[in-house]
C-alpha cells in the first residue's frame, strides 16, 4: 500500500477516536487499536497527535458538511434549498463519522486552550456561514428572499439554532430539541425569509 493511501486509511480510522472522545480524551493506545499501527507506525505519517487530530477534524467536518448540503444543489428555489438544508440536520445522521457533529465536538473539546483545533473549529464554522449566507444572498439576487433579510445574521441564525438543538438533544437524549428547531426555522423561512412574489409564484398552478 502507498503511503498517501496509508495515511488517509489512518485518518478514517482515527477521526471516530477523535470525535468520540475529544482530544484529550482519545488515547494513543485508542489511536494504536484503531490504525492497527505501533507508535512509531503512527508518528511515520504524522509528527504529533495534535497535527492528527487536526487532520481527523477535517475529515469528519468534510463527511458532515456533505450531508448537511446533500441532494440541495438540484432545488431551484433559495427558501426550499435552505429548508432541505435544515431538514438533513435532522434526518441525514447516518454515514457520519460516529460521535456526532464535529464543529460542535470541537468546539467544546478546544474551549480548554487547545489553539489549534480551535482555529480549525473557527475555521469550519465560518465556512458553514458563508456557504448558508451565499445561498441567502444569491436568493435575494433572484428575488426568492426578501431584500430587508440581512443574509449573514440568517446564516447565524441557522447555524447557531441547529447546532444549539444538537447539543441539548444529546444532553437529554431525546430527540424533541432538535425537531422543535427544525420546525420553527422551517415556518421562519417561509413567513420572515420568502419573498411575497416568490410565494405569490409557488401558489400558481
Amino acid at each position: 500500500m502507498r503511503k498517501g493511501e496509508q495515511t488517509r486509511q489512518i485518518i478514517r480510522k482515527a477521526a471516530p477516536i477523535f470525535n468520540q472522545k475529544g482530544y484529550e480524551g482519545a488515547t494513543l493506545s485508542d489511536l494504536m487499536r484503531a490504525t492497527g499501527l505501533e507508535k512509531g507506525g503512527i508518528y511515520r505519517h504524522f509528527e504529533s497527535k495534535q497535527e492528527l487530530a487536526g487532520v481527523a477534524f477535517d475529515h469528519a467536518r468534510k463527511v458532515a458538511m456533505g450531508a448537511r448540503f446533500e441532494g440541495t444543489e438540484e432545488i431551484s428555489n433559495t427558501v426550499d434549498r435552505l429548508k432541505q438544508i435544515v431538514r438533513n440536520f435532522r434526518d441525514r445522521r447516518t454515514g457520519l463519522v460516529p460521535g456526532g457533529c464535529p464543529l460542535l465536538n470541537t468546539a467544546i473539546d478546544s474551549d480548554d486552550g487547545n489553539a489549534r483545533l480551535r482555529a480549525k473549529g473557527r475555521q469550519a464554522l465560518s465556512s458553514l456561514l458563508d456557504r448558508l449566507q451565499s445561498i441567502a444572498e444569491e436568493g435575494q439576487r433572484r428575488g426568492e428572499v426578501r431584500a430587508a433579510v440581512d443574509s449573514a445574521k440568517l446564516a447565524t441564525l441557522i447555524a447557531t439554532t441547529l447546532e444549539g438543538s444538537i447539543m441539548v438533544s444529546r444532553l437529554q437524549k431525546k430527540d424533541e430539541p432538535r425537531d422543535l428547531a427544525v420546525r420553527h426555522l422551517e415556518e421562519y423561512l417561509e413567513t420572515k425569509v420568502r419573498s411575497r412574489k416568490s410565494k405569490a409564484g409557488a401558489a400558481k398552478p
